[in-house]
């Protein structure tokens, strides 16, 4: 089976750079569907992700799992963050902390002093992948 890829134009590129950091790949895909261009998700995240964006399926809320996840640091430890005041939420449910990309930002710019060090040996691009910033 032969896939052939269609080049993207640069109405849809335009069309992509000005959605990237509002929307879903699958809400990016609607936009490019009205405006009459035929692009999946996947081929979306794709692209995104050759452009520098971010590609995260969902817009502005974090679990402490997830964070925890792209970090490579245990969940307890984000989770304890959370406890100590030093990174806050916007809400939580039940079983899970919702963090919002607002508070990941505020958390990095300016965390506590004993943890500056531990926050610096951290992936920079998996801090720029949480708080949907391009790649440098």
């Amino acid at each position: 089976m032969i896939i052939k890829t269609i080049k993207w134009t640069e109405a849809e590129l335009t069309i992509l750079e000005a959605k990237a950091e509002l929307y879903t790949p699958k809400q990016i895909a609607s936009i490019l569907k009205r405006h009459g261009y035929f692009r999946t998700p996947d081929a979306i995240s794709t692209k995104l992700w050759s452009l520098g964006y971010s590609t995260r399926p969902f817009l502005d809320n974090y679990s402490a799992a997830e964070i925890s996840r792209i970090l490579c640091v245990h969940r307890t430890t984000v989770s304890g963050w959370v406890r100590r005041g030093w990174l806050s939420t916007g809400r939580h449910s039940v079983r899970y902390y919702q963090i919002r990309k607002w508070h990941l930002k505020r958390f990095f710019d300016n965390p506590p002093q004993h943890l500056k060090k531990r926050i610096a040996e951290i992936d920079p691009e998996a801090i720029n992948y949480l708080l949907g910033r391009r790649a440098s």
